[in-house]
């Protein structure tokens, strides 16, 4: 493994105004010293652009000196935009969270996600091609699993079957990437995140969907009946875990013949402890009480159904991130009942007490 000190450095963070890149941008302020981040986000309307806004408006707030921050308003899809942007900074690392998201919403919106996560990726490749990095460290998903019985997901185990358009263009990703290392050795790292959450998250995940439900008095559904398993990784946990890997970039090797060994990897992140969904649903709806969310006499009862499974979705999601704790020394740690206090504390500042 090659280490890289990012003090100092040029990084590129796709899909800054979004839920983990806005994060993790947060956090490149608080650990590096001295140095140039660019962030890239277009800013669509697939949920709340005003939770965007927030998260930048967090951003400008927080530049410590010595870092100079520029957010760039573009389209990873738009090539000549990238292409400028690797022209002029030249960047060391880049960290590529820009993609489309969301299992169902691919269900129906498909050209999103082959403009984003297809095209856009290229893109980067290409720009990471022509204008050599260090590292490039890119969001792949727990969705690649698909229906896989066996558990805990192993990034050893195939990945052959995906059961939604999100996932076959999240597998798409780390094909593209192996290639690119094979032919350009660029040094690149895929981690496949598990289930994501925390305050100022997406709205479009179940625990900030369901708060906004039963804030409004709305039936929330519980799908599978409420026999699904999530393994849920707290949003700190995960940028914790990007930030490690943006640091030790895969080694470039040359085979016995004489071309580059891809210097490539995968790697899951997650707590390796997955929980039903009832038992998630019964801890929000403790923690919404508890944050002043909603009143003590809520009904929850009243507001829950349980309905059968949705097509794209899977039963389980569990991950084994024994390889990232070897290599890295890092296992998420966060408890959910932790993690949805946090959330549910953000959510009573933002949309209750304002």
């Amino acid at each position: 493994m090659e280490r890289i000190d990012l003090n100092g450095k040029t990084i590129l963070v796709t899909g800054a105004a979004g839920f983990i890149g806005s994060n993790l941008v947060k956090r490149l302020f608080q650990e590096m010293k001295g140095g140039t981040i660019v962030g890239i986000d277009n800013m669509n309307a697939y949920y709340d652009v005003s939770l965007k806004t927030y998260r930048l408006d967090v951003l400008d707030k927080s530049i410590p000196q010595g870092i100079s921050w520029q957010f760039v308003k573009g389209d990873i899809a738009d090539k000549g935009t990238i292409d400028g942007l690797f022209e002029t900074y030249k960047f060391d690392v880049v960290v590529n969270l820009a993609a489309q998201a969301g299992v169902r919403y691919s269900i129906e919106n498909p050209d999103a996600y082959i403009q984003s996560n297809l095209i856009g990726f290229y893109n980067i490749l290409e720009a990471c091609r022509h204008y050599p990095v260090a590292h490039l460290v890119y969001a792949s998903s727990s969705s690649v699993y698909g229906g896989n019985k066996k558990v805990p997901f192993s990034t050893d185990d195939r990945v052959d079957n995906p059961v939604s358009l999100y996932a076959a263009t999240k597998k798409s990703n780390e094909l593209m990437a192996h290639c690119y290392s094979k032919l350009y050795n660029i040094p690149s790292t895929g981690l496949r995140f598990f289930t994501v959450y925390g305050p100022a998250g997406r709205p479009d995940m179940a625990y900030f969907g369901f708060t906004n439900k039963l804030l409004r008095g709305e039936t929330i559904q519980i799908f599978n009946y409420g026999n699904c398993r999530r393994d849920f990784t707290y949003v700190d946990d995960i940028v914790e875990g990007v930030i490690r890997v943006m640091q030790g970039a895969p080694e470039k090797k040359v085979g016995e013949d004489g071309l580059p060994v891809p210097p490539y990897a995968v790697y899951n992140i997650g707590g390796g402890q997955p929980e039903n969904l009832l038992d998630f649903v019964q801890i929000l709806q403790e923690e919404l009480l508890r944050a002043g969310v909603l009143p003590q006499d809520y009904d929850f009862e009243a507001h829950k159904k349980l309905v059968p499974m949705q097509p794209g979705d899977v039963p389980t999601t569990y991950a084994d991130a024994e390889a990232l704790e070897r290599d890295f020394g890092f296992t998420p740690k966060i408890t959910l009942r932790e993690g949805l206090r946090s959330f549910a504390q953000w959510y009573n500042q933002y949309y209750c007490v304002r």
